[in-house]
C-alpha cells in the first residue's frame, strides 16, 4: 500500500452537500488506491483485513477502521439525514467505505487448489507421498494420495458454495438500488411487509416489528421504535431498541412512509462493519481457545518431531554399516518422520468432538463452535437468568393494588372486576405489543397482562395502536376512562433504564396521558414524594420475599403543546399502583441445580429482577437450602456529604447455619467494582444471586469470574444475555431457532435439562479426545520401534502392511473409541484437560517401554532364534520371520492398546455399550499360515502377546489412574 498523504482526515468535517469527484487511478499507483479530487488530486489509502476496511488517518498516523468516521454521532445527526444523500456523496463514500457486501471472496478453483495444497498438512502429505513413491510402497501412496485429492475437493466444493445476498432498496434519491451500494448515511424506506435487513441502520420514523433470533436468540419478536431528537450520542448497544441490525428478519413496518406505509431509517453500517458482519468475522476469524489440551497437543508433536530426529540419526547409523547405497539410506531414514508424527492426528482428536455434536443434535442442542464442546466437560461454574430460564416465561396476574390519597387499596386479584381508571388504562395501553395478522405478537408478560383487563388491540395506520374495552363495559359505563385509547408514541422497555413508557390519547381530542411501567423502585425515582405511600418499600418486600414478580405504574396528563420526545425524562409523575404476578419455577429446574451441586459444579443466578424475588427463586430451586443464610451485600457511591460504603446484611435464614451465600444488586455491584475492587473476588467466590442486572453488568460478571479462573457457563434465553453468552466459555441459549450466533451452543428445549447433558458431553468429549491423542502417539511410538528394529535386522514391513496398519486396523479402532457415549450420571470430580501432567506421561512412558520390550524380545530373544544371513544377496522386504513377528506383534499391541487406554467410568458409558466395538473377531495372525516360522511345540509371536501384556498395560493404565488421584489429593 502507498504511505502519502491522504483526505481521509478532512472527511468528518465535510458537509454533505461537498461535491467530490471521483477520478481514475493512475497506473503507477496501488490496486487498492483510490483517487479522489476536487481541485487537486489527493489519495485514499486503505486495506481489508479480515473483511474490513482500515484507511490511513493522517492525523492519527496510522490505519484506523473505517467505522471511526462514523463516531461521535448524536442522534439529532442522525435526523438530520432525513433527506437522504446526493449522488456524488453516496459515490464518495462507496470508495471509502466499500460495497456493502458480507462475504468470502469467491476465488477460482486454480487459487482455492494452490492454497489448500499450500496449507502445511497436505504439504508434508505431498513429501510423505513422494517418499513412499520413491521406496516403491505404491499402493499404500496410491490410497493416501485419492483421499487427500477427496479432502482436497470436498473443501474447495464447500467454499464455492458460498453466495452473496442482496435485494433492492428504496433510498431518498428517488431511486431504487442494490443493497449493494448502500453507504453510511443513506436514508432508506422500509417497506410495510418487511424485508431480511442488508444493513444496520437506526429508524427515524414509524415502528418496525423485527426476529433477531438469528443474532440474539431471543425468539419473541422485537418491536423497533424511532430514535428521539436529542443530542446524546449515537449508540447501537445503548439505543438497541432504536436500531435495525443487519441479518435480522423484519416482520412489518408502519407510520414512517407516506400514507403510514413503511418506516423510515438512516442507514449506520455497512458490510462487516454491521453486527451480522462482526458476528460472521469471529466465525470467520475466530479468536484461538484459551485451552490447554489443545496447547499441550502441540507441544507434544514437537516433542515427536525430536524423536523423529533421533530416529532418523540411529536409522542413519543402521543403514549406513548394511552397505546401503545413500538414496535408500536418505529415504529410509526420512520414512521414520512419515512415521512418528502421524499426520491423521489432528483428525483422531476431531472425532471424539464430531460424535458429541452429533448426539447433542439429536437431543435438540445446536452447536456452530465444536472445539467449545471439549470446554464442556471443563466447566466449574454455571450463570443462569431468571425469568424464562429457570422459571416459566409466561406469569400468572396475582392481583393489582391501586394507590388513592398516598394510601394502597387492597388487592384486587382480577383486573377483569377493576373499576375504571387510570390504572385500568395503564394495564392496558403500557406495553409494546404489535398485532400482525390481527393477532397480538411481543412480550408473554404483556400479552398476559393486557388479556388480563379483556381489553382488544386494534391496528390504525394513523397511530402505533389502539386499546379498546370489551363490549360489555363499553355498554355498562359511561365513564369515558372506559372508552378506546390510542398509543401515538413508544419508549420500549429497556434493561439499563428498567422502564418503558407510552403516551396516548383518547377520543374527542382529549389531553395526552403519558404512562411508565417497570421496576417499582425506579418507577418510584421518577414520581412526586407527597404522592408515594409510606408504606411502599414494606409492602414491595412483602410481595417480593415471597418470589412474585412486581411492576410498578405511574401516569402523567400532559397538554397538547408538550414536547412528547421529554415525556420518557420526566420527573414529576404521579404513582398509580403495582401490579402483583406470580412466576412459577419450571419442573426441570430443581432438579438440574440439583445434579450440578452434587457434581460440584456451582451454579449461579443472574437476572434483572427484584433482588428479593430472585432470592425467593434461589430458595424454590435448590440453589441456596433451606438450612444456608442469604447475606445482602450493599455497596454505594460516595456523594458529596458521605464516603463510598460497603455493608452486609443478614437476611431470613438459619443464624447456625454453617454454609452462606450471598446476594447483590446492579447498583451495589457496580459500586463494589468501582470503589472496592479489593472485595470484589471475595464477593465473587461466595455470590449466588446477582440481581438488577444490567446486560452490560451480566457480561462484566462473567468476565470478572473468569479471571479467577473458574470455567463459566452461561444459560439464558433473551438479547439481555446476548454479551454474556458470548464471554462465557460455554453459552447456552434456549431458543426455537436452530442455531444463534449469540452463543456457541442453542437448545431448543425450553429448559435448563441441556446443561447436565452438555457438561456430560464435553467431558465425555474431552477423555475421548485425550485416549485418542494418547492411542495415536502409542501407536506411532510402537510403529516408530518396529520399523527401527527391522531396520536393524536390514529389512522393513511390506507396502500391505503399512496398509493394513494405517487404513484399516488404526482407523477402525479410533472410530470405536471415538463412538463412546456418556455417563448416565455427573461425577464430582472434572476431568485432567493438561496431557503434560505426569498421570498422562507416565502412562505413556510405561506402555511405550513395555511395548518396545516385547517386540524387542519377540524378534531377538525367542528361543531358537537365527538373524538373517547378511552376505546372501537377494529381493528387498523378502519374507522373513522377523518382519512377520513383529508385524503380528505390533498388530495386536494397537488392539489392546485401544482398549486399555479408553476410558470408561466415571466420564463415560463402558466400551462394551459401543455396539460397534461389541462384536467378537478372530483374528488369525499371518505367521500361522507359514509351519516354517511357527513350529510345533514353540510359542508363537501371537501367543506370547497374550502371556502378560493385557495384564501390564492394564496395570499402566490403573498406575496413571493412582498419579492422577495423588495430583487432585496430595494429601490422602
Amino acid at each position: 500500500m502507498t504511505l502519502q498523504k491522504s483526505v481521509c482526515p478532512n472527511y468528518r468535517t465535510l458537509s454533505p452537500s461537498t461535491a467530490f469527484a471521483v477520478g481514475e487511478a493512475d497506473e503507477n499507483e496501488w490496486r487498492d488506491t483510490v483517487q479522489l479530487h476536487s481541485e487537486k488530486k489527493t489519495l485514499l489509502r486503505y486495506y481489508v483485513f479480515e473483511g474490513m476496511r482500515y484507511i490511513w488517518i493522517a492525523r492519527k498516523g496510522a490505519f484506523c477502521k473505517a467505522s471511526i468516521l462514523n463516531e461521535g454521532r448524536t442522534c439529532a445527526d442522525l435526523h438530520g439525514r432525513k433527506q437522504g444523500l446526493s449522488k456524488a456523496d453516496q459515490s464518495t463514500r462507496s470508495q471509502i467505505f466499500g460495497a456493502n457486501i458480507i462475504d468470502v471472496p469467491v476465488k477460482t478453483y486454480l487459487q482455492l487448489l494452490f492454497e489448500e495444497v499450500l496449507n502445511p498438512f497436505y504439504i508434508f502429505q505431498v513429501f510423505s507421498i513422494i517418499l513412499w513413491m520413491s521406496d516403491r510402497y505404491y499402493y499404500y501412496a496410491a490410497c493416501i494420495l485419492i483421499i487427500s485429492l477427496i479432502s482436497i475437493g470436498v473443501s474447495l466444493y464447500e467454499i464455492r458454495k458460498v453466495c452473496r445476498y442482496y435485494l433492492h432498496v428504496q433510498v431518498f434519491r428517488d431511486e431504487c438500488v442494490s443493497s449493494e451500494e448502500l453507504v453510511p448515511g443513506d436514508c432508506i424506506v422500509i417497506p410495510a411487509e418487511g424485508l431480511l435487513l442488508p444493513c444496520d441502520a437506526a429508524l427515524l420514523a414509524g415502528e418496525c416489528m423485527v426476529n433477531e433470533s438469528m443474532l440474539t436468540g431471543e425468539s419473541i419478536p422485537e418491536m423497533k421504535m424511532p430514535l428521539s431528537v436529542s443530542e446524546a450520542a449515537y449508540s447501537p448497544e445503548s439505543q438497541r431498541r432504536h436500531t435495525l441490525f443487519c441479518g435480522t428478519q423484519l416482520i412489518q413496518a408502519k407510520g414512517g412512509g407516506s400514507a403510514g406505509n413503511g418506516a423510515i431509517a438512516v442507514v449506520t453500517c455497512t458490510g462487516f462493519f454491521t453486527a451480522k458482519g462482526d458476528l460472521i468475522s469471529s466465525i470467520l476469524y475466530p479468536q484461538p481457545l484459551d485451552f490447554r489440551f489443545y496447547k499441550d497437543a502441540m507441544k507434544f508433536l514437537l516433542f515427536l518431531g525430536l524423536v523423529a530426529l533421533v530416529g532418523t540419526i540411529y536409522s542413519i547409523v543402521i543403514l549406513s554399516k548394511s552397505n546401503t547405497t545413500w538414496q535408500e539410506l536418505v529415504i529410509r531414514s526420512l520414512d521414520i518422520v512419515t512415521i512418528i508424527v502421524p499426520p491423521a492426528l489432528p483428525a483422531a482428536i476431531t472425532t471424539a468432538t464430531i460424535y458429541a455434536q452429533n448426539r447433542l443434535k439429536r437431543h435438540g442442542v445446536f452447536c456452530i463452535s465444536p472445539p467449545r464442546i471439549n470446554i464442556c466437560g471443563k466447566t466449574s461454574l454455571f450463570c443462569f437468568d431468571k425469568t424464562g430460564t429457570l422459571t416459566e416465561e409466561g406469569l400468572d396476574i396475582w392481583g393489582v393494588m391501586v394507590v388513592s390519597g398516598a394510601v394502597f387499596s387492597e388487592l384486587v386479584p382480577d383486573p377483569l372486576i377493576f373499576p375504571p381508571g387510570l390504572m385500568l388504562s395503564a394495564l392496558a395501553s403500557c406495553h409494546s405489543l404489535a398485532l400482525l395478522g390481527g393477532q397480538a405478537l411481543g412480550d408473554p408478560l404483556e400479552l398476559k397482562m393486557i388479556e388480563s383487563t379483556g381489553w382488544v388491540m386494534a391496528g390504525f395506520s394513523q397511530v402505533l395502536a389502539v386499546m379498546r374495552p370489551p363490549a360489555s363495559e363499553l355498554l355498562s359505563q359511561g365513564n369515558s376512562v372506559s372508552q378506546p385509547v390510542a398509543i401515538i408514541r413508544r419508549f420500549p422497555f429497556s434493561s439499563s433504564l428498567q422502564r418503558m413508557s407510552v403516551v396516548t390519547v383518547g377520543p374527542g381530542g382529549a389531553s395526552p396521558v403519558a404512562f411508565l411501567k417497570g421496576a417499582p423502585e425506579m418507577v418510584a425515582s421518577f414520581c412526586r414524594r407527597e404522592n408515594m405511600p409510606s408504606h411502599f418499600s414494606p409492602i414491595l418486600r412483602e410481595y417480593t420475599s415471597q418470589g412474585f414478580r412486581v411492576l410498578g405504574f405511574a401516569y402523567k396528563h400532559l397538554t397538547k403543546e408538550t414536547d412528547l420526545s421529554t415525556v420518557e425524562r420526566s420527573k414529576d409523575m404521579n404513582f398509580l399502583g403495582l401490579l402483583v404476578m406470580k412466576n412459577q419455577v419450571k419442573p426441570e429446574s430443581a432438579e438440574v441445580i440439583r445434579t450440578l451441586k452434587l457434581a460440584q459444579l456451582r451454579p449461579v443466578m443472574v437476572t434483572g429482577d427484584n433482588i428479593l424475588t430472585a432470592v425467593n427463586v434461589a430458595h424454590a430451586c435448590g440453589m441456596v437450602l433451606s438450612h444456608e443464610k442469604v447475606i445482602f451485600v450493599h455497596a454505594s457511591p460516595p456523594t458529596a456529604s458521605s464516603m463510598a460504603s460497603l455493608q452486609f446484611h443478614q437476611g431470613d435464614g438459619a443464624v447456625n447455619g454453617a454454609g452462606y451465600h450471598l446476594a447483590i444488586n446492579g447498583m451495589s455491584f457496580a459500586a463494589l467494582c468501582d470503589h472496592f475492587p479489593e472485595y470484589l473476588p471475595k464477593i465473587l467466590m461466595r455470590g449466588t444471586v446477582y440481581a438488577r442486572m444490567t446486560p452490560e453488568q451480566k457480561t462484566q460478571l462473567v468476565k470478572a469470574l473468569q479471571k479467577l479462573n473458574y470455567r463459566v457457563g452461561m444459560c439464558g434465553d433473551g438479547a439481555n444475555d446476548c454479551g454474556a453468552l458470548r464471554a462465557a466459555d460455554v453459552g447456552v441459549s434456549l431458543s426455537e431457532a436452530e442455531a444463534s450466533v449469540a452463543s456457541p451452543f442453542t437448545s431448543k428445549s425450553n429448559n435448563i435439562s441441556c446443561v447436565p447433558l452438555l457438561i456430560k458431553e464435553g467431558r465425555c468429549s474431552l477423555v475421548t479426545s485425550f485416549s485418542l491423542f494418547k492411542y495415536m502417539a502409542l501407536y506411532s511410538l510402537i510403529q516408530f520401534a518396529s520399523v527401527l528394529i527391522l531396520y536393524t535386522e536390514k529389512t522393513n514391513l511390506g507396502d500391505l502392511q503399512f496398509l493394513f496398519f494405517d487404513l484399516v486396523l488404526v482407523t477402525v479402532l479410533a472410530i470405536v473409541m471415538g463412538r463412546g457415549g456418556p455417563s448416565d450420571e455427573l461425577h464430582p470430580q472434572r476431568p485432567a484437560a493438561s496431557l503434560l501432567s505426569l498421570p498422562v506421561l507416565s502412562s505413556l512412558l510405561l506402555h511405550t517401554v513395555l511395548s518396545i520390550q516385547l517386540l524387542f524380545y519377540n524378534s531377538v530373544t525367542v528361543f531358537r532364534y537365527v538373524p538373517l544371513n547378511s552376505t546372501v544377496t537377494g529381493a528387498a522386504n523378502l519374507p522373513n520371520m522377523e518382519d512377520t513377528s513383529i508385524f503380528a506383534l505390533s498388530g495386536f499391541q494397537y488392539i489392546i492398546m485401544s482398549i486399555v487406554i479408553t476410558k470408561g467410568y466415571p466420564y463415560k458409558k463402558p466400551l462394551y455399550y459401543n455396539w460397534l466395538g461389541a462384536g467378537h473377531h478372530s483374528e488369525q495372525c499371518p505367521e500361522a499360515r507359514s509351519s516354517s516360522q511357527c513350529k510345533s511345540g514353540e510359542r508363537s509371536p501371537s501367543e506370547i502377546m497374550f502371556l502378560s501384556p493385557v495384564t501390564f498395560h492394564t496395570c499402566c493404565a490403573g498406575f496413571e489412574r493412582v498419579l492422577y488421584l495423588f495430583e487432585k489429593h496430595p494429601t490422602s
